[in-house]
């Protein structure tokens, strides 16, 4: 028969996010994996707000990492707040579909 041309195909997460507690100060890392065709770029939610990753800010302490996963140098957290507690998920994308990963909680170890 003839030989087909790899079809594109959408994209399906293959690594879920699990719930991660984290002392403050210490990296953490929030897995993402995905496939598809063309690769999916991924994208990370947290509380349904996108986080910026070291690819908008230079500055930022979380990296998008090569495989999609979410790298924290260091967990931020101070008296006035826990800016990176909260309910993450990761978005992959290409231009037939996208696909949405499970919840996975990140909290901060007590004081």
């Amino acid at each position: 028969g003839s030989h087909t041309p790899l079809e594109d195909v959408a994209p399906r997460i293959v690594e879920h996010p699990t719930d991660v507690l984290v002392s403050k100060g210490e990296p953490a890392t929030l897995s993402c994996k995905a496939e598809g065709r063309p690769a999916p770029e991924v994208e990370w939610y947290k509380d349904g707000e996108r986080v910026e990753t070291d690819r908008e800010d230079p500055r930022s302490h979380r990296t998008l990492l090569p495989g999609g996963s979410l790298f924290f140098l260091r967990i931020l957290h101070g008296r006035r707040g826990k800016p990176d507690e909260g309910v993450y998920f990761c978005v992959a994308r290409n231009y037939l579909g996208e696909a949405t990963s499970r919840n996975a909680s990140l909290e901060v170890a007590g004081e």
